[in-house]
Parts: structure tokens; sequence; C-alpha cells
């Protein structure tokens, strides 16, 4: 969902460097490729290996617990169905005309809130959260468990990812993967788009 339907990922980003900062650890936007598309405790592993820091379990549920809030804070002032990427509405609504069953994949625990505060529940037949997982990208689970509530094989199934975590998960499952972002980055997808307003439901089922 974040980075691929929405443009979420500033306020995860936001939330993350200020948790950094409160720990002195500095973290860019080249780190945060890192902490795209997994759960929000290996985000927190990936952040203190990466200052050098050990923390106890219940240290690292504390910090999570504190950016999650951060991030809500966020979403509740800042986040409006202005925030769907150009493209994504109008593709969606061919999907549906045309009886192509959407799930959502998401590893963050949010997605239900963001979905609701998008406008764009009404437009999926599935949504999976951080809630339902347990194994982070590139484990495949997240999408397996779309694909079963949506009933449909994962060979039959095409995922849209912007992180490199997410494409590798969707072709460990057996799924076609449609990058959204740069092919020298994601050089495992099927393909690469920069926008939705590029695809077509005719396109999609090429694939």
């Amino acid at each position: 969902m974040d980075g691929v339907l929405v443009s979420t990922e500033i306020y995860h980003f936001k939330a993350w460097k200020r948790l950094a900062d409160t720990l002195g650890i500095s973290i860019d936007e080249a780190f945060n490729e890192n902490l795209k598309g997994v759960s929000r405790s290996v985000c927190i592993d990936l952040i203190l290996k990466h200052g050098g820091v050990e923390k106890t379990q219940a240290e690292k549920d504390a910090l999570a617990a504190k950016k999650n809030a951060w991030f809500l804070e966020y979403v509740q002032t800042e986040i409006t169905p202005a925030n769907v990427y150009p493209g994504v509405i109008d593709f969606l609504q061919a999907l549906k005309r045309q009886g192509i069953k959407t799930a959502i994949g998401s590893a963050s625990k949010n997605a239900p809130l963001l979905i609701d505060k998008l406008g764009i529940r009404d437009y999926f037949d599935a949504i999976v959260d951080g809630n339902m997982i347990t194994k982070a990208k590139p484990n495949p689970e997240v999408f397996l468990k779309g694909a079963e509530m949506i009933g449909v094989k994962p060979s039959q199934c095409v995922v849209f990812e912007d992180a490199i975590s997410g494409v590798e998960a969707a072709k460990n499952g057996g799924m076609h993967c449609i990058g959204v972002g740069s092919e020298k980055k994601l050089t495992k997808a099927d393909f690469c788009i920069q926008s939705f307003t590029e695809m077509t439901v005719e396109r999609l089922q090429m694939l």
C-alpha cells in the first residue's frame, strides 16, 4: 500500500527519523529504503544496528509504540484522499468493472485506518495488514494470505510493489510482479511503471 497506492511514506520517515534522533542515531532517506515494506519490529532492529545501539525487547517495544503514536499523529492531521497517487482510482474502477478481484497486502498494522482515511476501502475484496501476519517480506506470507482470502491461485496474481523486499516476496510466492518505481532498483519485477496512469486492464492481462 504505502508507496504504491498512496504517498504515506514521508510520514513513516518523519516518525522514524524523529525516533532515531531521540536515540542519537542519524538516518537519511537512503537508509529509509531499508525500512520500506517491513514490520515495525524489523525497522527498530535495523535502526538500532545502524547506530550501534542495544536495547532490551521491552525497550524496543516501547520505541515501536512511540514511533507508531507519532505516525498516527501525522496521519490524523495530514492524510486525505488527495494522497492517493494519480491514476490509482481510475485503474481500481477499471478492475472492478472487469470483475478482477483485488487485495491490499501491507506490513502496516495501521492499514485499515489509512484505507478509511483515504476513502478507498470499497475498491478491495480483502485487506491483509500487519495484525494478520507474522513473517516480514521478502517472505511471501502477506501476499499468499491475500490470494487465499480472494480465492485466487498465486500464479494468477499480480503484485504491485515499490520495495525490493516486496518484489522478492511476490516472486517467492510464485506471483507476477509489477514494480512501481525505478527498474534499475526493482530488477526482479516483470516490468516497472512510474505511475498508475500507465496501467490498463489490458496491460495487466498480458502477464
